[in-house]
C-alpha cells in the first residue's frame, strides 16, 4: 500500500508538472496508440472512419452517444483497458490546465499583470478612490456618444485591483517613470494622458516623465497647488494643467449662488447642459455671430468660446464680428455632444 500511494504521488506531481508541449505529445501518443491497437483488433469500420477522432474524443470524455463503437472482442477490451481510462486522464487533464489557463490570464489583467494591445487611448495615471472611479465613469459615458471609439485604461501604484473588470484596461506598476512597467500601459501609443495624484510631487514628476515620452499626447495634470502647475508649464508648455478650484468656486458661489450647480451641470454629462468641443472645418473663415445663431438654430446649442491655437488661449463670449479661421476649436454646450457639424448649413451655403 506505500508503494501504491508513493506511485500514485509521483504520477499525479509528474502530470501537475507536465508543460503544454508534453501534453500535445502525450495526446498525440494517445491518438497513435489508440488507432493502431484498434486496428491489430481487427476494428476497421473505427479506424477507417473519417469519424475516429470523434469517436475517441466522446469515448476518452465518457460521453459516448453509441452511435460507433468497438464490435470485436479484443476492440472492446482495448476501449475498456485503455482508450478510456488513459483518455479520461489526459481529457481531465488538458481541460483542467486549460481552464486553468484561462483563469490565470483573467486574473492577471484584473490585477494588473499584462501588457494592454491598445491604441490611441485614454491613459489616467493615479488613484484617488472615489475620484478616480467618477472620473473613469464620466470618461466611459462621454465615450458613448463620441464619434470614434476610444478606450480607457488605468495605470496605478496602490495595492488595488482593476475597479471596472473588463470594462478598462488595467496595470499595476511600483513606479510611474519605469520604462518596462509603463510600456504596459501603452504609454507612447496613448492618445489622451490624464494624470491625478494624491501627491503633487508624485504628479509632476510623472508628468515630466509622460512628456518625454509621448509628448504627441494630450497631456492633463491636476495640481492641488496651482504654483506647481505653473513651473510645470514652463517646462512642458503643451501640458494642460488643471488646478484645484475648490476655493475660486466658494468665493464664486457666495457672490453668485447657483454657480456650483452650474458648473457642475456644464461638466457632468449626465447632468443637464454640459460643454463640448469641436474643431472648425468650414471651407473659409466664418463670423462669431453666424456660427452662433446657426448652432443655436439647427443643433439647439449655444458658442461659448473660441479658440485658434488647438485647445489653448481660448478666448471666452467672443464678438459677433469676430472672424473663425477653420481648424480652430469651438467651446459650445449642448445636451449631447454634434459628432457630425454640416458647415455648408450653417454657413448657409
Amino acid at each position: 500500500m506505500p508503494v501504491f500511494n508513493k506511485l500514485r504521488k509521483l504520477l499525479l506531481k509528474h502530470f501537475m508538472d507536465m508543460r503544454w508541449h508534453t501534453i500535445v505529445l502525450a495526446l498525440l501518443i494517445y491518438l497513435i496508440g489508440s488507432w493502431s491497437l484498434l486496428s491489430l483488433c481487427g476494428e476497421s469500420a473505427l479506424v477507417d472512419s473519417p469519424d475516429f477522432l470523434y469517436w475517441i474524443v466522446v469515448t476518452a470524455s465518457t460521453v459516448g452517444y453509441g452511435d460507433l463503437s468497438p464490435v470485436t472482442p479484443e476492440g472492446r477490451l482495448v476501449t475498456g483497458l485503455f482508450v478510456i481510462p488513459v483518455g479520461l486522464g489526459l481529457f481531465g487533464l488538458a481541460v483542467g490546465r486549460l481552464a486553468a489557463y484561462v483563469s490565470f490570464q483573467w486574473r492577471k489583467g484584473v490585477q494588473g499583470l499584462k501588457s494592454l494591445n491598445y491604441n490611441n487611448h485614454i491613459l489616467v495615471i493615479g488613484w484617488n478612490d472615489g475620484r478616480t472611479l467618477q472620473l473613469l465613469r464620466l470618461l466611459l459615458r462621454e465615450i458613448e456618444y463620441y464619434e470614434e471609439d476610444q478606450k480607457v485604461a488605468l495605470c496605478v501604484r496602490a495595492e488595488i485591483e482593476n475597479p471596472m473588470p473588463d470594462i478598462i484596461g488595467f496595470v499595476k506598476v511600483t513606479s510611474f517613470s519605469n520604462d518596462e512597467e509603463m510600456d504596459r500601459a501603452a504609454i507612447e501609443k496613448a492618445g489622451c494622458i490624464i494624470i491625478d495624484n494624491p501627491e503633487d510631487d508624485v504628479t509632476m514628476t510623472t508628468a515630466l516623465y509622460v512628456a518625454s515620452r509621448n509628448p504627441d499626447a494630450h497631456i492633463i495634470a491636476y495640481f492641488e497647488d496651482e504654483k506647481l502647475g505653473k513651473l510645470l508649464k514652463q517646462h512642458c508648455p503643451n501640458v494642460e494643467c488643471m488646478p484645484s478650484v475648490a476655493v475660486e468656486m466658494l468665493a464664486k458661489s457666495a457672490m453668485d449662488p447657483g454657480s456650483s450647480e452650474l458648473h457642475h451641470q456644464l461638466l457632468n454629462v449626465d447632468v443637464g447642459m454640459t460643454q463640448y468641443s469641436v474643431r472648425y472645418e468650414g471651407a473659409g473663415e466664418m463670423s462669431v455671430e453666424t456660427i452662433f445663431e446657426s448652432l443655436k438654430r439647427h443643433y439647439d446649442a449655444t458658442l461659448i468660446g473660441v479658440s485658434e491655437d488647438g485647445h489653448f488661449n481660448i478666448e471666452l463670449n467672443p464678438r459677433l464680428n469676430t472672424l473663425i479661421k477653420p481648424g480652430s476649436t469651438l467651446y459650445y454646450i449642448a445636451d449631447e455632444r454634434i459628432n457630425h457639424v454640416d458647415w455648408n448649413r450653417l454657413s448657409g451655403a
